[in-house]
């Protein structure tokens, strides 16, 4: 981390001890405990319901802070994970240094880390989703020798009471500035927060989803993030959820990550950029335009594209989303620039010209290489994923795409340049995959590809039953037929998993 990182981060430890998170000693957090008036430590980690868990501790003396710090402590796996059995359930939970920050809702000066699990053995707990994710990172480095680097946007509303001043129009929220839009200063308090908690944060804005509804306002907001190594991003958006339910608790608001909250407005994905770095060199372009690395990444994407879904789409609403005409992807297809896809190739600063320059004409023009900007971006995941598991499985898709000996080709098959839910284009729609329509179709394309997950010992077995089974418990079947027999049943579907993930 350079020293202007350095000197203009937000995270207090980082500010303290001056030098990267990645660096943190044990002895540099017991420093920033004795100095800082530390009084509590907090552990966090996910459980399996996608939720951040909490274990307070006290702190007494040095030793004890030395103690917990270097041993962890005992855990009930059984209570946290589904697939543990609670004859043997005990699991040790390790923190992370340098995930360390000063928790901004704690009365009592308290230090907060993220931790890995490890079993009896004291090795990591294969199908922990932090350990998951890091052999999926590890397993693409391997095969590519490049760095996986992710980055999220993070899509949510904010619901409160309607005073029926200066109303947005319905649906055009997108970008929409203060009196229009009354959560502003909400997403900008939280947007501290996260930086303050080792967020790398690429700006925040307010979406397209506005509408009233029995006396009360529903926004939409965006938080997005920078890229950076695969794992710093699964934490960092695991921390961003909790503090934005955190903030919007402490000021008598609601928030909601659903993927659909009611029929006909726009509802919140979890879009996931990527891209491929070596040497501090991005991999995505290659002499201005898209790399073939990249479309190997691209081709990857597109072969599991099915079974993605059930790790970013992990809910009945889930599939309310993935329809046409809401700019939330129906079919396996790739474009540039093209939010009818599954998979769009934004913009990348690919022109050789100063923008800066032109828009401030005091400004000397200068010639800068922006390549680093260039990601891709998978679309079909929402806030009822699991954060880990469904970066994870990007990841193996990304090195799964090295792996096909005609991945230039599919991806050549794949790439559409049309608007595919528009009638003209009716001959192009009508000859590319679909994505599974419910939580039951889900499962069974991770059923058929499991077997990709499981190379290189990324995914565990059991996980991977875990995660089947849980998507066959909905019975889409059933819920269907809730569905056209009774017109509050959809209502009733969103109302349970209002407050998903």
């Amino acid at each position: 981390m350079s020293n202007d990182k350095i000197k203009l981060n937000a995270n207090q430890v980082v500010a303290f001890l001056q030098k990267s998170p990645q660096e943190f000693t044990k002895a540099d957090i017991m420093r920033f405990v004795e100095d800082n008036g530390i009084k509590m430590v907090n552990f966090l980690y996910p459980g399996g319901d996608g939720k951040l868990k909490t274990l307070n501790f006290v702190i007494t003396d040095r030793a004890y802070l030395d103690t917990i710090l270097t041993y962890g402590e005992r855990v009930d796996g059984s209570s946290l994970f589904s697939f543990i059995e609670a004859s043997s359930s005990d699991l040790y939970v390790l923190p992370r240094f340098a995930t360390a920050f000063v928790d901004p809702f704690a009365e009592i000066p308290t230090l907060d880390m993220l931790c890995s699990f490890f079993d009896k053995d004291g090795h990591p707990f294969e199908s922990s989703p932090e350990h998951t994710l890091r052999k999926a990172a590890q397993a693409f480095t391997q095969v590519t020798g490049m760095q996986f680097h992710a980055m999220g946007e993070l899509e949510y509303y904010v619901i409160q009471e309607d005073d029926g001043l200066f109303p947005a129009r319905d649906q055009h929220g997108y970008h929409e500035s203060a009196p229009y839009v009354k959560t502003g200063s909400f997403r900008q308090q939280c947007m501290s927060y996260i930086a303050q908690a080792g967020g790398q944060i690429k700006y925040g804005h307010s979406e397209v989803g506005n509408f009233h509804q029995d006396g009360l306002i529903y926004e939409q907001n965006e938080i997005e993030f920078l890229p950076v190594p695969v794992l710093q991003a699964a934490d960092q958006l695991m921390v961003a959820k909790w503090i934005i339910r955190n903030v919007a608790y402490s000021q008598g608001l609601d928030v909601t990550f659903a993927p659909k909250i009611t029929t006909g407005k726009a509802g919140s994905g979890l879009h996931i950029h990527m891209r491929m770095v070596k040497d501090g060199v991005n991999h995505m372009l290659h002499e201005g335009k898209l790399s073939d690395e990249a479309r190997r990444m691209i081709a990857g994407l597109m072969d599991l594209a099915p079974s993605l879904t059930a790790f970013g789409n992990k809910n009945p609403t889930s599939y309310f989303r993935l329809v046409p005409h809401q700019e939330a992807p129906t079919n396996v297809c790739w474009g540039d620039r093209n939010r009818s896809v599954l998979v769009r190739v934004p913009l990348g600063w690919t022109a050789d010209v100063d923008m800066c320059s032109i828009a401030n004409p005091a400004q000397t023009p200068q010639h800068r290489d922006a390549a680093f900007k260039q990601t891709v971006e998978i679309r079909n995941a929402d806030g009822s994923a699991d954060i880990y598991q469904l970066l994870a499985g990007v990841c193996v898709a990304a090195r799964h795409g090295f792996e096909m000996p005609d991945a230039l080709d599919v991806a050549q098959r794949t790439y559409v340049d049309v608007n595919i839910h528009d009638k003209a284009n009716a001959g192009v729609l009508d000859k590319l995959a679909t994505l599974p329509d419910s939580c039951v179709a889900s499962a069974a394309c991770l059923e058929r590809q499991r077997g990709i997950y499981e190379q290189a010992g990324v995914f565990s077995h059991g996980m991977i039953d875990g995660i089947i089974a849980e998507l066959r418990a909905y019975d889409d079947t059933s819920l269907r037929h809730d569905i056209e027999s009774n017109p509050d049943a959809v209502k009733q579907l969103v109302d349970r998993y209002f407050h998903c993930g």
